[in-house]
């Protein structure tokens, strides 16, 4: 089944801390994604503040958003 985001927490460093319906929580590097025209806008750190929990996405107002498929391939897990 999809991953569910529980929460999501923006952190300093550009990066999201989120944790999920099931308890499994990690950190996801959005740097890497800043240089993308859909995701330029979050250089500014209070557009990227802004971001919005979909459930099985994370989305902010310019319109850039990551599927939880995404986050889930990429993050780094804590415990």
């Amino acid at each position: 089944r999809p991953m569910n985001i529980a929460e999501v927490i923006p952190q300093d460093d550009y990066s999201l801390y989120i944790r999920t319906d099931d308890g499994r929580s990690g950190v996801f590097d959005v740097t890497p994604y800043l240089d993308a025209e859909a995701f330029a806008p979050l250089k500014d750190k209070r557009e990227f503040l802004l971001i919005r929990n979909g459930k099985y996405f994370v989305e902010w107002g310019c319109g850039a958003d990551l599927s939880s498929d995404t986050i889930l391939a990429l993050w780094k897990p804590v415990s």
